[in-house]
């Protein structure tokens, strides 16, 4: 079974392919050009790579966020297009997952990070014992504060990883003794594909983005509404 596997929901692009289960072709690249104009790219030199051409994919996966909103929509709007053509299954990953699935050799709690802005992180824990990962919680965004009073009431090693890891030992380690960061700065196709089969199969049209928050520009034309509405009452 060949399986593609792409991620943009952070900085950089990056593509999979996956041979029954071990990763033939791999691309990934962060140049600070729009996922845009370098998502194709790297797609056909994943595949260039595993020697194979998108007829040969039987499944593809997609980080479905958290993550850039922009970067979310291009990542599943490519696989929609190209699962769309011969009706082809695919599977929406959860990017934490994706990222805490880099470091299943710790033992202990990981806990994958990205940085939401204003404070906040999104953030998933994950417990790993023997190269294998149990979700703790669903995905979900909250104030670093929040975060660090519930790790600090955990006693077992924690690993903090992902875009946001580094944010956030630098607020929480002097609070928190068991804490630990991971050099893994950003999510990666390969683990997206490592852990699909999590997720059941689903079709192109029902692939959604998991934001957790709105993004930027409803929030803020839902504070002037809120606003608006405020300054009509008497």
């Amino acid at each position: 079974m060949i399986r593609l596997a792409i991620d943009c929901a952070d900085k950089a692009v990056s593509c999979a392919v996956a041979r029954d289960g071990v990763i033939v072709g791999h691309s990934f690249l962060q140049t600070g050009q729009t996922h845009s104009q370098t998502l194709m790219p790297q797609i056909e030199a994943a595949m260039e790579q595993a020697g194979i051409t998108a007829a040969d994919v039987d499944e593809f996966a997609v980080s479905c966020g958290p993550g850039s909103f922009t970067g979310l929509r291009i990542g599943i709007a490519a696989v929609k297009g190209l699962s769309f053509v011969g009706d082809k299954p695919c599977r929406a990953v959860s990017t934490l997952h994706a990222i805490a699935a880099s470091c299943r050799e710790h033992s202990g709690t990981v806990c994958a990070v990205m940085d939401a802005r204003c404070s906040q992180v999104y953030n998933a824990l994950f417990c790993c014992q023997d190269g294998r990962l149990r979700r703790l919680c669903d995905d979900r965004a909250l104030m670093i504060d929040e975060l660090g009073d519930e790790l600090a009431a955990l006693d077992e090693p924690i690993l903090l990883v992902g875009p946001g890891a580094r944010l956030c030992y630098e607020q929480l380690s002097g609070r928190i003794g068991n804490l630990g960061v991971a050099d893994v700065p950003t999510p990666d196709a390969a683990c997206v594909a490592a852990v699909a089969d999590e997720y059941g199969a689903v079709s192109a049209a029902s692939l959604m983005p998991a934001y957790l928050r709105l993004p930027q520009a409803e929030r803020e034309l839902k504070a002037k509404q809120n606003n608006s509405n405020g300054g009509n009452k008497i």
